[in-house]
């Protein structure tokens, strides 16, 4: 077998099994773009920690006006790829250049904004680590901060029914992180989630201010055997202000709402909302096994 024939068989699986961009035209936003976009979308944030070199007090305006410039143009091709893809209702009859155009200019408007929310999350790391020396060594060295950023980012963009580009700049910080936070959840100011790796926090999720996370926390959805029938349905937990949950936890299910002030032990498993200024607790390991008509409900003997 030669090149010649591997290329004929592999040309023939395009055409049965599907799954390739669409090569003539109407193309896909691109993974590598999003990339380099959220980077520099970083650089606009945090002016002189994401950059190679210094920048000068005297060209910052000229640096950020120069770097808006071209950040603009790029994310405003992705997007119209984004909109030719799956064009949201409220923009049926636009041009998806011109659409995206806009769309692009009021999601740079958003900046500032941003750069105030992040200085709570920020904050909050350095307050939260006695390990921290400085905000700036979190915002320099905290994969937690990239995390933040690119969510509390591609959540303006899902916001704006953008497809595709929100989902991909979160697994692109996810990538880098550690932490999967989907562009969906909706969460407060003052947010640090300690060591990242292997949190996930779902689509509909819903947090407060001040709240603190471990690694390995996971606030989830109760079942996904229903598929696509859940979209668009609250699937993810609740949680309020000053809440912390430790390493390993998983709270479960869109109406499971947990209390103000409460903390979260290592390792529970949640399935039910709990009371404000709770203490959750995982005294205990057993292993049960349930019937199919019981998993519903949260064994009698669980502790949380």
């Amino acid at each position: 077998m030669d090149t010649r024939e591997l290329t004929d068989r592999l040309l023939a699986s395009y055409q049965s099994v599907g799954g390739i961009n669409h090569l003539d035209g109407k193309n896909l936003p691109s993974r590598q773009a999003i990339g380099r976009i959220a980077t520099d979308l970083l650089r606009l944030l945090f002016p002189g920690f994401f950059d190679q070199s210094a920048i000068a007090t005297v060209a910052v305006r000229a640096a950020a006006s120069e770097l808006l410039d071209e950040v603009a143009v790029r994310l405003s091709r992705e997007i119209a790829r984004s909109l030719e893809y799956a064009p949201p209702p409220e923009l049926p009859d636009k041009d998806p250049l011109t659409a995206a155009h806009l769309l692009t200019m009021e999601f740079l408007g958003h900046l500032p904004r941003l750069r105030e929310l992040l200085a709570t999350d920020v904050q909050a790391a350095f307050n939260g680590d006695p390990a921290a020396l400085s905000k700036e060594e979190v915002i320099v060295a905290y994969p937690f901060v990239e995390a933040i950023a690119a969510q509390r980012m591609a959540h303006e963009l899902y916001l704006s029914n953008i497809a595709l580009i929100p989902r991909m700049m979160t697994e692109w910080a996810h990538s880098r992180s550690g932490v999967d936070l989907h562009p969906g959840a909706a969460i407060g100011t003052h947010f640090f989630v300690d060591h990242c790796t292997g949190t996930v926090v779902g689509e509909t999720s819903v947090i407060g201010s001040h709240v603190k996370m471990y690694q390995g926390v996971g606030l989830v959805a109760r079942s996904l055997s229903a598929g696509q029938q859940l979209r668009g349905k609250k699937r993810h937990p609740t949680i309020e202000d000053n809440v912390t949950i430790y390493a390993g936890a998983t709270i479960v299910g869109g109406e499971t709402v947990v209390g103000e002030g409460t903390t979260i032990g290592a390792n529970a498993f949640l399935l039910h909302s709990v009371p404000p200024h709770s203490l959750v607790l995982a005294d205990d390991v057993r292993v049960k096994v349930l019937s199919k008509d019981a998993r519903n409900e949260p064994p009698s003997d669980w502790v949380i």
